[in-house]
C-alpha cells in the first residue's frame, strides 16, 4: 500500500463437503466448521473407553477379554474401540456382546 502497510491477500476457499472456510488448501488447523468433530475420535483407547464407563483400565480389558463388550479393533500392538460401537452399547444396556452377536 501507499503508506507502508502490507495486506495479506485472503487465502480462505470453500470446501466442498464442509459448511465452513478453510485456510489455504492443507488446512493443517483441523476444520472450524465443526470443532465438536475433531475433538471427539472416532476410535477411543482403553483409558478413554474406561474414562466413558467410570470404572479401571483392567476393568475395561476383563470385558473385552470375557467377549462383555464389543470387541476392539486392533491396529498393529495397538488397542482401540469405535466410539459409535462403545456408545450404542451403553445405550442399549450393556448387553453382553457374545449373546447379543449370537441371537
Amino acid at each position: 500500500m501507499l503508506d507502508g502497510t502490507e495486506t495479506k491477500p485472503d487465502t480462505r476457499e470453500e470446501m466442498p463437503n464442509c459448511s465452513g472456510t478453510h485456510e489455504g488448501t492443507g488446512n493443517k488447523g483441523g476444520c472450524r466448521c465443526a470443532p465438536e468433530a475433531a475433538a471427539t475420535p472416532l476410535l477411543l483407547d482403553v483409558a478413554e473407553v474406561a474414562r466413558l464407563l467410570t470404572c479401571s483400565k483392567p476393568h475395561v480389558r476383563r470385558l473385552a477379554d470375557a467377549g462383555r463388550m464389543p470387541r476392539p479393533v486392533k491396529l498393529g500392538t495397538l488397542v482401540r474401540w469405535k466410539r459409535a460401537e462403545i456408545e450404542q452399547w451403553l445405550t442399549a444396556g450393556c448387553p453382553d456382546a457374545r449373546r447379543s452377536a449370537l441371537g
